[in-house]
């Protein structure tokens, strides 16, 4: 069997390790920036959407990092001079790389978003705070249409936009927080898995001064093509003059 030059083996396992520790270590730091950046930010709003944006990116980025590292180091621990071993430990541990990137990636995709489910709406409805320091009321659909203009009412009622209103009742000061209506995918039904989105809305009766109308919400998960729809109602329209 045809084998690999020592020196040019002990080369490759010396500075095979340097370069794993390299990865490793940037993996790390890519996680310690993302949750000292997560520490850092007050706002309960700005935290939502950051962890909302940034967070299974990072993740995923840092435990790539990881893997690849990890499967790096393995490849250096072999002592074989033979060069179909040397392919032969390269391949192995270029699979199992691969094979924890997938099982990281699934996990990320279809089970880590029911948690980030969980802080993100106990983010969203944690009480806010007023400048004065007092905590605020969250309205109700009903009586947040006050402070909501004409637009932001109707991109409510198209569910593409979730507006919170918070107020001060002491002092009247109001603070409006926009959320996106499509951003979380729901729980399905038949995998279980939280891949369920919204792919249509339609409007199946027409709201009225006398009629609440409907919107048919069409849903299919991403994951196993499961389907179904489900209707909402839309309140009916107040006559002209009348008090918001």
């Amino acid at each position: 069997m045809q084998e690999i030059s020592p020196s040019l083996l002990e080369a490759w396992n010396t500075y095979g390790k340097y370069g794993a520790y390299a990865l490793v270590a940037i993996g790390l730091v890519v996680l310690i920036y993302h949750f000292l950046r997560l520490a850092s930010i007050g706002d309960k709003k700005t935290k939502y959407d950051y962890i909302n944006k940034n967070e299974i990116n990072f993740l995923w980025y840092a435990f790539l990092l990881i893997i690849i590292g990890a499967a790096l180091y393995s490849n250096t621990l072999v002592e074989q001079t033979g060069v179909l071993w040397f392919f032969v430990r390269i391949f192995v541990s270029s699979m199992l790389g691969i094979i924890a990137g997938v099982v990281v990636q699934n996990v990320l995709k279809f089970y880590y978003p029911f948690y980030i489910e969980k802080r993100l709406k106990k983010l969203r409805y944690s009480p806010r705070l007023s400048p004065d320091g007092r905590k605020m009321k969250l309205l109700s659909e009903e009586e947040e249409d006050e402070y909501l203009d004409e637009g932001m009412q109707a991109e409510e009622l198209a569910f593409s936009v979730d507006y919170d209103v918070w107020i001060d009742e002491v002092s009247g000061y109001v603070k409006i927080e926009k959320y996106n209506g499509r951003l979380h995918a729901l729980q399905c039904s038949e995998c279980n898995y939280q891949t369920l989105r919204v792919m249509k809305e339609e409007v199946t009766r027409t709201a009225t001064n006398d009629e609440d109308g409907e919107m048919m919400k069409y849903y299919e998960c991403s994951y196993c093509g499961h389907k179904e729809r489900k209707p909402f109602k839309i309140n009916r329209l107040k006559p002209e003059g009348e008090a918001v």
